[in-house]
């Protein structure tokens, strides 16, 4: 019988080291990733993003779960996930779709690891929500992640430190 892969999110608020934390951990684990889709969606518009658009980002990120869920490698790496997608349905919009509650609920992710804010933010035209916001922000990751009873460890440090403690964390899911 098929072993099902382990599902590691790795997420946080912007400028956290996430897209090069879950493309180090795949490299190391020589497994499947899905980068972020968010940004490569976003930097391709002719028009500031809209509703919809992050509906089909949501969507996007859904079918590509589901594409890669069934492979059989030991861990699945996700670079963001359906978690801050939810959160920036609300932090701009102020309503998130029914259907992405759903998805959310019933999708198995084994662990969260979310990128603490101890690395400076870095500007870039996609980003949105450096000071105050990227606290707040992060909050509201954390208090989401424990509302849906999900697994998560805190991943802070430099450089290394991040991808050592990371290694750690799964170490403790085998």
């Amino acid at each position: 019988m098929k072993n099902k892969p382990k599902i590691i999110v790795i997420t946080g608020a912007e400028s956290t080291g996430k897209s090069t934390l879950t493309e180090r951990l795949a490299n190391h684990f020589e497994v499947p990733y899905i980068a972020e889709i968010a940004r490569e969606y976003v930097e391709k518009l002719d028009h500031k993003y809209s509703y919809t658009d992050v509906e089909n980002i949501a969507k996007m990120q859904i079918a590509k779960f589901n594409s890669i869920s069934k492979s059989d490698a030991p861990y699945i790496f996700v670079d963001t996930w359906l978690i801050i997608t939810k959160i920036w349905f609300e932090f701009v919009y102020n309503k998130t779709p029914d259907w992405l509650i759903h998805e959310i609920l019933k999708t198995k992710i084994d662990l969260f690891l979310v990128c603490d804010i101890d690395l400076p933010w870095i500007y870039d035209p996609v980003r949105e929500n450096g000071g105050e916001n990227r606290k707040i922000l992060q909050n509201k990751y954390i208090e989401n992640i424990t509302e849906f009873n999900f697994d998560y460890r805190l991943i802070s440090g430099i450089d290394d430190e991040r991808f050592y403690r990371a290694l750690n964390f799964l170490k403790e899911l085998d």
